[in-house]
């Protein structure tokens, strides 16, 4: 099993109040799944996710990644994993606006130290699958919200990660173009990548093979799309 979650709760201290934000969530992802996590505003799907994409720290519980428990690690060792092991896309796409998507796609592994020619490869592979290797000498700016996206894509897809974690990825999309980046993921899932999508649109969570429901911070349904 790729990710086993077990009575996983947090609880934020906001002021003398104590609010709890997801309340013993017990969840297990394989690898290969294609999972979508919805809910509405406040049901917790946010703090979910960034427990799983190690952004925060469970207060109780237990979160296995790869036979590893990661929710007691120290900041160190949970920046090693988000680095290795997590690919991130962001509603936001989060480019550097004064690179070209070939510099976009390639920063993960010049933060890793990776050999400039081992680097080159990479980038060509991945924006192959998602293709955008037309556009690799476009800026941010020359490209349209899509294709920014699919930049974001390929720039979580770099490192080979083991989850391709998303958030709410066609937020700043027209629903046209949101399919197009749906059609992506589906891809890549077939490709054998696993993928753990949060959104709250019924119509893009239906893309995946599994929804996760969420409600005041608990799993209200978990079943095949």
């Amino acid at each position: 099993m790729l990710i086993k979650l077990h009575e996983i709760s947090k609880i934020y201290t906001v002021g003398a109040e104590e609010v709890p934000a997801v309340r013993s969530i017990s969840l297990s992802v394989p690898e290969r799944e294609y999972l979508a996590i919805m809910g509405p505003s406040g049901s917790g799907k946010s703090t979910l996710m960034n427990i799983i994409g190690c952004l925060d720290t469970p207060s109780s519980g237990s979160y296995v990644l790869k036979e590893r428990e990661v929710s007691r690690l120290d900041d160190d060792e949970l920046a090693e994993i988000r680095s290795s092991e997590i690919g991130f896309v962001f509603q936001t796409f989060n480019l550097l606006p004064r690179m070209t998507t070939f510099q976009n796609v390639e920063l993960p592994l010049i933060y890793g130290h990776a050999p400039r020619a081992e680097r080159a490869d990479r980038v060509w592979q991945v924006l192959d699958a998602v293709g955008l290797r037309e556009r690799a000498n476009h800026r941010p700016n020359e490209l349209s919200g899509g294709q920014r996206q699919r930049v974001a894509i390929a720039r979580a897809l770099i490192n080979g990660p083991s989850i391709i974690l998303a958030d709410e990825p066609t937020g700043n999309l027209d629903s046209n173009t949101g399919e197009e980046i749906m059609q992506v993921f589906g891809k890549l899932n077939r490709a054998g990548n696993t993928i753990i999508l949060v959104t709250h649109e019924q119509y893009i969570a239906e893309h995946a093979k599994r929804i996760v429901k969420l409600r005041d911070g608990m799993v209200a349904s978990d079943s095949a799309s």
